[in-house]
């Protein structure tokens, strides 16, 4: 009777929380707006964490990366990673970069527990399948290569926290380029040929 009775009370409490913070966020967006500009509040911040907890089937959380740990391994998957992620995670995962910084809620620094916590399989799981309401998209095709190359990145993120600037320098030069940053590069090359430099017009 006695643990029902606190199971009952834990209930309401949780509801009443719940509630709360749904009337406040109700009363922001009338006088405030629902703006992605704004930072996560606290709570926002809370209730992200318990969704993507919940979102993972606790099977993946207890998957092994298959991929063995080594250098070659560390350098193939920062260079996919230079080519497809750090457009929002930065290629040090810090997530400081224009899109990842105005993603709502913002990229999360990937060297940083919250994200280092997490299991093997369950960063495999992320990668793969996305999270709702989130800026992070699912890549998972379902094919074997597709499979290996998201373990690969797991392996590329548990290194984040240990990367230096040699690679990210070698991975800047992998980074995806705009129109323009491609066009003053090519004129770059011209003119160490024996061209002339035009002004790039932006």
């Amino acid at each position: 009777m006695m643990r029902k009775l606190i199971w009952f009370t834990a209930g309401v409490i949780t509801l009443a929380i719940i509630l709360r913070a749904s009337v406040i966020l109700f009363l922001k967006t009338q006088t405030a707006g629902f703006s992605a500009r704004e930072q996560p509040s606290a709570v926002e911040r809370w209730a992200a964490q318990r969704f993507r907890a919940l979102a993972i089937p606790l099977s993946a959380k207890e998957k092994r990366n298959p991929v063995p740990d080594s250098l070659e391994i560390i350098a193939t998957a920062g260079a996919h990673w230079a080519d497809h992620c750090a457009s929002c995670h930065a290629n040090n995962g810090s997530g400081d970069v224009e899109l990842g910084k105005h993603l709502y809620p913002p990229a999360p620094d990937m060297r940083q527990a919250a994200t280092q916590m997490l299991t093997d399989g369950e960063l495999f799981y992320i990668i793969q399948n996305g999270i709702r309401f989130s800026g992070m998209p699912g890549w998972g095709n379902g094919s074997s290569q597709d499979a290996e190359d998201s373990w690969k990145l797991v392996r590329f993120i548990r290194h984040l926290p240990e990367i230096n600037p040699e690679e990210e320098q070698e991975m800047k030069e992998l980074n995806p380029k705009s129109p323009d940053e491609f066009r003053e590069e090519q004129e770059e090359k011209e003119f160490l040929n024996g061209g002339t430099l035009h002004e790039t017009r932006h």
